[in-house]
């Protein structure tokens, strides 16, 4: 992987940076689509490559016990069994790990019953790096120790400390010259455990960093904070990486900060929900508003969804329950944040970002009752 920072805005820390990997180039900043157990739900990935999606996820956990890798490592590696022709970062699993009720952690790992079958799982350092080696994602992720919001002082600095010895057994292990692997950064709400982590994850040395434990339930003021400390802390010749913050306002932060790479359900999510999002604000396509609404999602947009179908006709496939509806609506959603990232890229580019984002917000709050 080599990355070069191509941009920096004048007056935020905000950049536009290339990312290459064994799979294709990355420009960014990026929102990169999730698609949890190898498959963008409802979305060929054809649809999603045509959506404009540069990097898509995959996870860990999930593929393990659900084909398991040694299949998909049979069928050539996470893209070719999975279609994808994009690169892949694959999550290590940690978030959702400790997301589980009844898990026990010790200082080899996580033990746990799988929620599906009920079946005994362990899962180490080493056994998330073992399964993402044969997954052949184009990124890696160390396992890691992701706290709930609250949580007391002393379970956030025990996580950060097991977080960073995860991370060096997590290097140790990691074998595949042709995979990036990517530290995490813990410490919850405590900006002196983030600095902390972040300082022994970067003395750690990796191929790129991302800001973990966010996007748990503590808002956008206290993520805003956590930036602030934490972004500082990374090298500015590697890529950061803001894991699992998907919404518009969020993104504009988070980038006005320093961060290249961010990942999020939301896309995809709220297509199936009947929400989504334009540059004039969000909607919720089952309103009774839209019965006979023959304008597109959005007239600007370009993507396949506006450029053959209605709102009218959108409303009605959700009426009836028909998974086409949010197949569209999916399409739609992908290339709006695809295009976000991308205005966001160019307005670094051109040394304006600030400009930007005020005017983007302007005309996306324009609109407060488009999707509540």
């Amino acid at each position: 992987m080599t990355f070069v920072v191509d941009a920096v805005d004048p007056r935020t820390a905000a950049r536009a940076c290339t990312l290459t990997t064994p799979h294709g180039v990355v420009k960014t900043p990026v929102y990169m689509p999730v698609g949890t157990q190898a498959a963008m739900r409802n979305l060929t990935p054809a649809q999603v490559v045509e959506a404009g999606a540069q990097i898509v996820l995959a996870n860990t956990y999930h593929l393990a016990l659900r084909p398991g890798e040694a299949l998909i490592a049979k069928a050539g590696g996470l893209h070719r069994f999975s279609g994808y022709p994009l690169p892949i970062l694959t999550d290590s699993g940690g978030f959702q790990v400790f997301s589980l009720p009844k898990i026990r952690v010790g200082p080899d790992g996580v033990a746990f019953k799988y929620e599906v079958d009920g079946r005994s799982v362990f899962l180490s350092p080493e056994r998330s790096i073992e399964i993402q080696d044969a997954l052949g994602s184009d990124i890696a992720m160390v396992f890691d120790e992701c706290v709930p919001f609250p949580c007391p002082r002393s379970r956030a600095e025990e996580a950060v400390k097991r977080t960073t010895a995860w991370a060096r057994r997590c290097k140790a292990h990691h074998r595949r010259s042709d995979q990036a692997l990517f530290g995490i950064v813990q410490g919850s709400a405590f900006p002196d455990l983030r600095r902390r982590s972040a300082q022994d994850i970067v003395d750690l040395g990796f191929d790129g960093y991302a800001i973990g434990g966010l996007s748990v339930g503590e808002g956008r003021e206290v993520m805003t904070e956590i930036l602030d400390v934490t972004v500082p802390e990374l090298p500015r010749d590697r890529p950061r990486y803001l894991m699992g913050v998907g919404l518009p306002e969020d993104l504009l932060v988070a980038v006005e900060r320093g961060v290249d790479m961010v990942d999020c359900v939301v896309p995809t999510r709220h297509a199936r929900g009947g929400v989504v999002y334009t540059f004039q604000g969000r909607l919720r396509l089952q309103n009774a508003r839209y019965r006979k609404d023959m304008y597109p999602i959005d007239t600007r947009c370009q993507c396949y969804t506006c450029r053959n179908f209605s709102r009218a006709y959108l409303r009605h496939l959700y009426n009836i329950r028909e998974m086409l509806a949010g197949t569209l609506a999916g399409i739609h959603n992908i290339h709006f944040f695809q295009e976000l990232m991308a205005r966001m890229r160019k307005a670094i580019l051109d040394g304006n970002f600030l400009s930007f984002k005020k005017d983007f917000l302007e005309r996306y709050n324009r609109r407060k009752d488009r999707g509540q």
